[in-house]
C-alpha cells in the first residue's frame, strides 16, 4: 500500500537554495523565485519552476535574440508562439509545421530518443488540427572512426523509421552529416508538416475560466522525468546513467491519438489544446493557463497512471509520450470520453480552469502546489548573456597547394566522403510513400521533397538545410547561407518559398564565444529571411550541446516549406536527357574557403580551412526566381543547386540521377580546382533541351532580369563516342602547353560505386 502520509510529508518539505541548485536553478533565479512566491517553495513547486525556467522551456538565453527574426509575410497565419507555425496555401487550406530537437535523449538512448522526437513533433502539428502528411529529419553524428558513431547511427535511424513507419506518416526529406565535433553530442532534429482547413485550426490560447480540463492518451509513468532539465545542461562522461530521463514511445498509440483528436476536433468540443511535450503535464497546463490569462486546478489522483505510488512531483514532471491536454467547452465531457474510449485511450477530466491566475494541485486530498502562473511563463528569466564577436578567419592561401595531378581522384574522394556520400542506406529504411502523396523524395531525385496536397493538383515542397562548417567559419555569413540554401532548394524543384522553421543547435551559452556564435548566426539568418521574404514561423533552440566542456559546431538547421501551384510543373535532378546542354546560372568566383574540397582533399580543419563563401542575397533571390520561372514554363529538364562540392559534384549527381553521360567543356571558364569545386553561393545547374539556342536563353534572361549571370558549361550525352561502353563523365581543361585535354574521365558505374558504397560498407563494419 502507498504510504500517503510519507509521500505528502516529502512533497510539503520546504526547499532550500541548495535543493534549487540540484534542480538547475542558480542563486539569482532562486532569489527571483522566492521573491515572486513570497516564500520558499515545496518540492512540487520547485520541480515545476525548474522545468518551466529551464533553457529548454523558457529560452532564457535566446529569446531576446529570437525577436530579430521576421515572422510575417502575406502567407503567414500564425507565427512563433503556438505549437507550430501556420501558412496560407490557398483554397482555404493551411500548412502547419515545426522542427524540434531530441539531441540529448538520442545520445543517451538512440532508438527511443529518436523515436520519441518523431512522436513529439507529430503532436505539435496535429494538436493544431492538422493531419500530418510528412516527416523530415536532420542528423549529425561524430567522426566515423569514433567508437560510438556506428551504433548511434544504427539506433537513431532505426528509431526514426520504427516510429514514423508505424504511425503511417512518410519521412520524405533530411540530411545526415559526420564530424568529430559531434563525437560527444549528436544532433537529432525532427520536423513535421501537416494540412488543415484554415477555419478549423486549434490553438493553446483561448481557454476561459470554469471549464473542464481533459487529459487524453497514454497513462503517465516515471519515464522522462527531468527530461527538459537534462536537455538544458551539459553532458559529462558516464551520462548514459541518465537513461531514465529518456521517454519511451508507442507509435501505434500515437496513431490512435491522432485519429481520436481529429475526430473530436470535428465536433467543436475543444476550447484550447496543448500536447504534453517537454515538462509534460506542467508545461501543457501552464502554457494554456498563461495564454488564456487564467488559473488551473487539477486533482492529480484523477490522472491516469501506469505505476503505483507516483507522487505529484513525478506526475507533473513525467514526459511519458502520447498524451494531450485539452480545455473542453461546457457539457462536452461525455462526448469527448466516448470518442477516446472508442480508440481505447485513457480520457479523464482532471480539473477545471479558474479565474485565480494560480496553479493549484491536489493529491490525496491535500493541496501540494499553489503558485501564480505568470512567473512560470512570462516572468521567466530573460538573460542578456555576454558575447564576443567571432574572430574572422584569414583568407585561404591556395598558392601553398598545387593543382591535383588527378582530378578524377578528387571527384571520387569528394563524392565518397561521409558528408557527400549517398545516404540511401538511411532513407531506404523510411517509408517515403505511405499515404500515396509523395511525388519525389529529396534524397533520391530532387533538391526538396514534393508532397501532393491530397485531392488537388497543388503540392508542398519541403527541405532541411545547414552547413555547420560555414557557420563555424563565420556565423554571420554562415547563418545567411543556411537560409539561402533552403530558398535555393525549394526554388530548384519549382516551389515558391514561403516560410521556415528552425532548430538552433549550439553549445553552452554561458561562454561568451559560444553566445557570440549564436547571436551572429541569428542575425545572419534574420537578414537572409528579410531579403528573401522567407520568415520564421516556428522553431526550437537547443543549447548546452557540450560534453566535458567541448561544444558542437554551431548548427542552425532550417526547415523550408514552399508551394507548388501545379504539381505537373516541377523539376528534379533526374530529368536530364542525352543531347541536353548544361547551363550554369550565377557567377563562379572561385571561393574555396570552408569547402568540401579543402576539408576532404587538402585535409584542412578549423581556421586553416578559411572563411566561407560570402552570400549575395540579391543575387540569390534573383537567380532563384529566374529558375522558378523557367520551371513554370517547362523550359528545363533537370535542375540542381550548386552547394557542397561545387559544380563538379552537382553535375555528377545530376548525371547519376539520370544515368546519362555528361561533359564539362574546356571552351568555358571551367578548368581549375576553383572553377570545379568552389562553393560560391546563388548558383544552379540546368539541363536545357539542345533545341534551345544561346540566343533563346539570353532572350529569357533579357525578359526576366538582365543582371542574371549565365554560361554554357557542358552537356549530356555521347561527347566522345567509344570512350566507354556505358555512361561516363568527362571534364576537360585547357592550357597553353597541352591545349585541350581531359581532366576527368570516369564511367558513371565507378562514380556510383564510390558515391553509394561508403555508407553501407561503413555500417557493415567494412574497413
Amino acid at each position: 500500500m502507498t504510504d500517503t502520509s510519507a509521500i505528502l510529508a516529502h512533497l510539503h518539505a520546504e526547499q532550500t537554495e541548495e535543493d534549487a541548485a540540484g534542480h538547475g536553478i542558480n542563486a539569482e533565479e532562486w532569489e527571483r523565485l522566492t521573491s515572486r512566491l513570497g516564500r520558499q517553495p515545496n518540492l512540487v513547486e520547485l520541480g515545476i519552476y525548474s522545468v518551466m525556467w529551464s533553457e529548454h522551456c523558457s529560452y532564457k538565453s535566446s529569446r531576446r535574440h529570437l525577436s530579430k527574426f521576421p515572422t510575417k509575410n502575406e502567407y503567414v497565419i500564425q507565427g512563433p508562439g503556438e505549437n507550430a507555425g501556420v501558412i496560407d496555401i490557398g483554397d482555404g487550406q493551411a500548412a502547419i509545421f515545426k522542427m524540434e530537437s531530441h539531441n540529448h535523449p538520442s545520445y543517451i538512448e538512440p532508438y527511443q530518443g529518436a523515436a520519441t522526437g518523431v512522436g513529439g513533433i507529430l503532436r505539435d502539428v496535429f494538436t493544431m488540427g492538422a493531419r500530418p502528411i510528412a516527416l523530415v529529419n536532420a542528423l549529425r553524428f561524430g567522426d566515423p572512426s569514433h567508437p560510438k558513431t556506428r551504433s548511434l547511427v544504427a539506433g537513431v535511424v532505426a528509431g526514426i523509421g520504427g516510429y514514423g513507419n508505424c504511425v503511417g506518416v512518410p519521412t520524405v526529406a533530411g540530411e545526415t552529416q559526420f564530424d568529430a565535433g559531434y563525437n560527444g553530442n549528436i544532433l537529432v532534429n525532427a520536423m513535421a508538416v501537416g494540412l488543415a482547413d484554415q477555419d478549423k485550426i486549434f490553438y493553446a490560447r483561448g481557454a476561459t475560466p470554469g471549464n473542464p480540463i481533459f487529459y487524453v492518451g497514454s497513462k503517465t509513468g516515471r519515464d522522462g522525468i527531468h527530461g527538459a532539465t537534462m536537455a538544458s545542461a551539459e553532458f559529462s562522461e558516464g551520462d548514459e546513467e541518465k537513461r531514465p530521463t529518456v521517454q519511451v514511445g508507442d507509435p501505434f498509440t500515437e496513431k490512435l491519438l491522432i485519429e481520436a483528436c481529429l475526430e473530436l476536433m470535428a465536433t467543436d468540443a475543444i476550447q484550447a489544446i496543448q500536447d504534453m511535450g517537454a515538462a509534460g503535464l506542467t508545461s501543457s497546463s501552464v502554457e494554456m493557463a498563461d495564454k488564456g490569462g487564467i488559473g488551473v486546478e487539477m486533482d492529480l489522483d484523477k490522472v491516469p497512471q501506469r505505476e503505483e505510488g507516483m507522487t505529484a512531483y513525478e506526475i507533473m514532471l513525467s514526459e511519458s509520450q502520447e498524451r494531450m491536454l485539452m480545455v473542453l467547452k461546457p457539457g462536452k465531457e461525455d462526448l469527448a470520453k466516448a470518442i477516446f474510449e472508442k480508440y481505447d485511450l485513457d480520457a479523464e477530466v482532471i480539473g477545471m480552469t479558474t479565474d485565480t491566475g494560480h496553479m493549484v494541485l491536489t493529491q490525496f486530498g491535500e493541496t501540494v502546489c499553489d503558485i501564480p502562473v505568470a512567473p512560470l511563463a512570462d516572468d521567466a528569466p530573460n538573460y542578456d548573456r555576454p558575447w564576443v564577436e567571432p574572430k574572422p578567419r584569414a583568407p585561404l592561401d591556395l598558392s601553398k597547394y598545387p593543382e591535383p595531378e588527378d582530378y578524377g581522384e578528387v571527384l571520387l574522394k569528394l563524392m565518397s566522403s561521409p558528408d557527400m556520400a549517398s545516404k540511401r542506406w538511411v532513407w531506404e529504411q523510411y517509408d517515403r510513400h505511405v499515404m500515396g502523396d509523395t511525388v519525389d523524395s529529396s534524397q533520391s531525385m530532387g533538391d526538396a521533397a514534393i508532397v501532393r496536397i491530397h485531392g488537388t493538383n497543388k503540392a508542398l515542397a519541403i527541405c532541411s538545410d545547414c552547413n555547420p562548417h560555414y557557420v563555424a567559419a563565420d556565423p554571420y555569413e554562415g547563418g545567411k547561407a543556411v537560409v539561402a540554401e533552403a530558398y535555393r532548394n525549394l526554388s530548384a524543384v519549382g516551389a515558391t518559398p514561403i516560410a521556415i522553421t528552425d532548430n538552433l543547435n549550439f553549445g553552452n551559452p554561458e561562454k561568451p564565444d559560444i553566445m557570440g556564435q549564436f547571436v551572429k548566426a541569428v542575425e545572419g539568418m534574420a537578414e537572409a529571411c528579410r531579403a528573401l521574404d522567407f520568415p520564421v514561423v516556428s522553431g526550437n533552440v537547443s543549447l548546452y550541446n557540450e560534453t566535458d566542456g567541448k561544444g558542437i559546431p554551431p548548427t542552425p538547421v532550417v526547415g523550408g516549406v514552399g508551394l507548388i501551384g501545379d504539381v505537373s510543373k516541377v523539376a528534379t535532378l533526374k530529368g536530364a536527357q542525352p543531347g541536353d546542354v548544361l547551363i550554369l546560372i550565377g557567377e563562379t568566383k572561385g571561393h574555396l574557403g570552408a569547402s568540401l574540397y579543402v576539408r576532404e582533399w587538402l585535409g584542412l580543419k578549423g581556421a586553416e580551412a578559411g572563411p566561407p563563401p560570402p552570400v549575395d542575397l540579391a543575387a540569390e533571390k534573383r537567380n532563384a526566381d529566374f529558375v522558378r520561372s523557367l520551371i513554370e514554363q517547362g523550359l528545363v529538364n533537370a535542375v540542381h543547386d550548386v552547394s557542397e562540392g561545387g559544380i563538379a559534384c552537382a553535375a555528377a549527381e545530376m548525371a547519376l540521377a539520370s544515368n546519362t553521360s555528361f561533359f564539362i567543356d574546356s571552351g568555358t571558364d571551367v578548368a581549375t580546382v576553383c572553377d570545379l569545386f568552389s562553393e560560391d553561393s546563388g548558383r544552379f545547374l540546368l539541363a536545357v533541351p539542345s533545341k534551345l539556342s544561346s540566343d533563346d536563353i539570353q532572350d529569357w534572361i533579357d525578359a526576366f532580369d538582365t543582371s542574371v549571370k549565365w554560361s554554357l558549361i557542358g552537356g549530356f550525352g555521347d561527347h566522345s563516342p567509344g570512350m566507354y561502353e556505358e555512361p561516363y563523365l568527362a571534364i576537360s581543361g585547357a592550357s597553353a602547353q597541352a591545349g585541350i585535354y581531359n581532366l576527368v574521365e570516369l564511367p558513371l558505374s565507378r562514380l556510383r560505386e564510390a558515391h553509394e558504397g561508403w555508407l553501407p560498407a561503413y555500417m557493415a563494419g567494412v574497413e
